[in-house]
């Protein structure tokens, strides 16, 4: 836990303002580059609320170089690229293979000062963002947030919401956009934060010469172009004395409390943070015991915020089912004050901090985490070493500082309160017709992209790098793969077992598969699988719940276990030491766990009300109606958990499905990190060598699903939603099926990018109809479903149904292009070898390769077959996987859609 995060970190300052921080990691040949400009929503006020939002958008629109959507030239790069916008910055960053660093320099040098910002693509983007900014008002959290962070701050831009509001993008001007980009978006107002395998003194030179040469700014920053005073003073925030109640549909009662806190840079922060976690970290922490512990509440979170002007404390309960906000707001209240007024033991402090310092080192593990963390560190602080600083304060904090802050700034008259009280809630359907949009749209879909236009705006990637790379890879290839792949090992009672090292970090990341997910769910009694997995941490023969939950604390170490269709997927992480630990407590709860009957009967209470706000979600309401309209009753993947399948659920009928599908002989563990292979695979020998196994396992034959002979078309709709969501498509194929690289590439074409697909191009970037679409091959073991994701405003719903089906006719009949293939493909295969360099993604696709039984040096070999992939191979897929007359469309969202759909 000492060692430090920044101790290989260089800064360096060019003439002209540029912040560059640098950090060798040569643990994968992967780089990240990240360009953090200091203006975030901090920098507004009502009327121009979102516009540094805004412009986060309109800067993937192109440049005066590349006038060409720079989400086509990152994924032709092969970067992982994306964008945020936050209250003191917004960010910009990728990741992409070591010999594409200079091309992402270059790219990002362009649209620091050369962005286009055009009226036309003005009016399509402010449409995605509201787009957006209606998906985050479907949540009943964000819309009590938002009123309640206005009361705290009614007089500073840390009131007003991130993404700003319809109202005010509506109104923005191209010229205000401008003005703020020349603003803004200069190099002294910017840090550059480089991490990976790279050389440092030949990255600087060459950052010299991109980003040397552009203007540092030559007026002082604004705030906007109508309004150049300066952010109002967060000092004295507001405090309303009566709650703040909106009454609007939802599926449950929240309350949600706000204390302001100081700046980032104060004293208090870190014994604030242990404060939280002493709070609500945990079954064993203060405020889980008291009010979900209770059945009071359904869940309780809570978090710090620590920003460059202010700061505040946020606890958010959902409350459970029936029960009274005001005396959840009562109890919550009174524990707070009992801590203030009784203290902390010292052993609760000690696991917080334990805790915090652990979450900190695990969640720094691959190179992204750590560039972000540099740069969030230097854009809210002014200091890149900020995080070692808090973590050696963090180690000072005792009993004592806690209740302190406590009694500073947790006062009843410091607080904000607000009350989410849902109104009536009812779910109406319009279905099963033929789906009518194809004929009431004007659509004309434009020719697919030219990617001879997206190479010839593509800065050219080190080619000398490249076949040097490629050199030494085909010379050594068969000696790396025998150093990298996992070694493997089978028990006698069937447990497979696979281990990598990788010592770049003293942590372990542990994941593991069981067959026993909710496709084993009886008819009557959905639900059943996850109240397994969910509850094999509440109890065994020799440790109670608390006793689980505590051991995992005092070491900062998790463990989780989540059901899915085809299995009960396992996540673990640890620091190297404490590997043991969480491999004795892994063998612990599934060979002895003991389902106590207060725990089940209180995770049944939890699983109704997740139901309930599960249920007024149109994500997750289309995302149901969609499968139960592709697979028949009696399909495994046919049922979902209803309110009367989870009240049929026994204790008898847990322990009885524990017993039939916990097994050896269908488990398979993975573990990368540093470790010692021998002592690991004795470790493991140990734990679950007696983990005994009888009979054969289940099994289960899917019934084989037709395509439905028409279009089926079904809208439920929500009250109180402002944005529809979108599934569309039909079955699919299997991971075994021979097509199933081809279609990843066609998938890569269509929509597997939401910026640089045929659907990004058209429904996102040219019509501005969708904030997100996207589409994947869903490929299980047994099954695979094609699905096609969209959000849009509900008035645009039609229009976007159409133009998709349309790209899907035009790709299934006139199928796609060479370059598109190639493209793709080195998109696919770039991707892949970023995601190896995370150990979360390298440690599950370890896994998963054991679980469908896949040759071992696929972890390897999977980007050949996708780089063997041929035209005429993705063109037969577009032939035999797409059909756009014959899929399944569902449209979740306001009432307006069923008006829409009747004319």
């Amino acid at each position: 836990m000492s060692s430090t995060l920044t101790e290989n970190v260089r800064k360096t300052v060019l003439e002209n303002g540029l912040t560059v921080l640098t950090k060798e990691v040569h643990t994968a040949p992967v780089v990240t580059v990240q360009v953090w400009y200091e203006v975030g929503s901090r920098n507004e006020e009502p009327g121009v609320n979102g516009i540094a939002h805004q412009l986060e958008h309109m800067m993937f629109k192109g440049t005066l170089n590349r006038p060409i959507q720079f989400g086509r030239l990152f994924s032709a790069l092969g970067s992982d690229s994306n964008a945020f916008t936050s209250y003191d910055q917004t960010a910009y960053y990728g990741t992409v293979e070591r010999n594409k660093l200079k091309a992402l320099l270059v790219l990002e040098a362009d649209r620091m000062q050369n962005s286009q910002i055009e009226p036309e693509q003005l009016a399509s983007e402010k449409r995605v963002v509201i787009s957006e900014l209606q998906g985050y008002e479907n949540s009943p959290e964000y819309r009590l947030n938002r009123a309640v962070m206005q009361a705290v701050f009614p007089n500073h831009a840390y009131g007003l919401p991130v993404g700003g509001t319809k109202a005010d993008v509506e109104k923005f001007e191209v010229e205000q956009i401008q003005k703020y980009y020349r603003n803004f978006y200069t190099p002294d107002n910017a840090v550059l934060v480089i991490v990976g395998d790279f050389q440092t003194a030949n990255t600087l030179e060459t950052i010299k010469e991109v980003f040397g040469k552009l203007a540092k700014r030559q007026e002082a920053g604004v705030i906007s172009p109508s309004s150049p005073s300066s952010p109002s003073s967060p000092s004295s925030p507001s405090s309303p004395s009566s709650p703040i109640v909106l009454r609007e549909p939802g599926a449950g009662g929240l309350l949600q409390v706000v204390y302001p806190l100081p700046d980032a840079n104060q004293p208090d922060v870190p014994a604030l943070d242990v404060m939280d976690y002493i709070f609500t970290e945990g079954r064993n922490s203060r405020l889980h015991q008291a009010l979900v512990e209770s059945g009071l509440a359904n869940e309780v979170t809570a978090s710090v915020t620590s920003l460059r002007e202010s700061g505040w404390y946020e606890v958010l309960v959902t409350a459970g089912s029936k029960q009274d906000l005001k005396k959840i707001d009562s109890v919550l209240t009174s524990a707070i004050a009992n801590v203030a007024e009784k203290g902390v033991t010292s052993e609760e402090v000690e696991r917080a901090k334990t805790q915090l310092t652990a979450d900190v080192i695990l969640s720094n593990r691959d190179i992204t985490s750590q560039a972000m963390r540099l740069g969030n560190d230097q854009t809210t602080t002014g200091d890149y070493r900020y995080t070692d600083r808090y973590l050696a304060a963090v180690r000072l904090v005792n009993p004592t500082d806690v209740v302190a802050v406590i009694n500073k700034y947790l006062t009843k008259e410091a607080r904000t309160v607000g009350f989410f009280e849902p109104t009536q809630r009812q779910i109406t359907e319009v279905g099963d017709k033929p789906d009518s949009a194809h004929t009431t749209e004007n659509f004309s879909p434009v020719a697919p992209v030219l990617f001879s236009e997206v190479m010839k705006y593509l800065p050219p990637v080190d080619l000398a790098t490249d076949a040097l790379l490629a050199v030494v890879g085909k010379a050594s290839r068969r000696e790396d793969i025998a150093q990298i792949l996992p070694q493997q090992f089978k028990f006698t009672n069937g447990l497979r077992i696979l281990l990598l090292r990788d010592h770049s970090t003293p942590t372990v990341t542990l994941s593991g598969h069981i067959q026993a997910g909710t496709e084993f769910d009886p008819d009557n009694q959905a639900g059943l699988a996850a109240f397994v997995a969910d509850n094999l941490l509440h109890g065994t023969n020799s440790k109670d719940v608390l006793t689980i939950a505590k051991v995992l604390a005092e070491r900062g170490a998790s463990l989780d276990f989540q059901s899915y269709r085809e299995g009960v997927h396992i996540e673990g992480d640890s620091l190297a030491e404490d590997l043991p630990i969480l491999l004795e407590i892994l063998a612990d709860v599934v060979k002895n766990c003991t389902f106590p009957i207060k725990e089940l009967e209180l995770h049944r209470q939890q699983t109704l009300t997740d139901l309930q706000h599960e249920l007024d979600e149109p994500s997750e309401v289309a995302r149901r109606i969609f499968v139960q309209s592709i697979y028949p009753k009696k399909h495994p993947l046919h049922t979902f958990p209803t309110e009367e399948s989870l009240q049929q659920i026994q204790r008898q009928d847990v322990i009885d499905f524990k017993a039939k599908h916990y097994r050896p002989d269908t488990t398979v563990l993975a573990l990368v990190g540093d470790f010692d292979l021998d002592k690991v695979r004795s470790l493991l020998k140990n734990e679950f060598g007696n983990w005994e196994v009888s009979g054969q396992a289940p099994t289960l034959k899917y019934p084989t699903v037709s395509m439905p002979e028409k279009i089926v078309s079904v809208n439920p709709v929500l009250p109180g939603k402002t944005q529809a969501v979108t599934y569309m498509g039909c079955t699919g194929i299997n991971r075994y099926d021979p097509r199933f690289h081809a279609a990843l590439v066609l998938n890569q074409i269509l929509g597997g990018d939401t910026l640089s697909s045929r659907l990004g191009a058209e429904v996102r970037d040219r019509q501005g109809l969708s904030y997100g679409i996207y589409s994947y091959f869903q490929a299980l073991k047994n099954a695979g479903t094609f699905v096609i994701e969209m959000q849009t405003s509900p008035e645009d719903s039609t229009k976007a149904i159409a133009s998709t089906r349309q790209i899907l006719q035009q790709i299934h009949q006139q199928g796609v292009t060479a370059l598109e293939v190639e493209t793709a493909k080195r998109t696919l295969i770039s991707n892949y070898n970023v995601s190896l360099a995370n150990p979360e993604e390298l440690t599950d696709r370890i896994l998963m390769n054991e679980v469908y039984e896949l040759d071992k040096v696929e972890l390897h070999s999977f980007t050949d077959k996708i780089q063997k992939v041929t035209l005429d191979q993705v063109n037969q897929a577009a032939r035999e996987l797409l059909h756009p007359d014959q899929i399944v469309v569902v449209t979740a969202g306001p009432s307006v859609l069923v008006e829409k759909s009747l004319r």
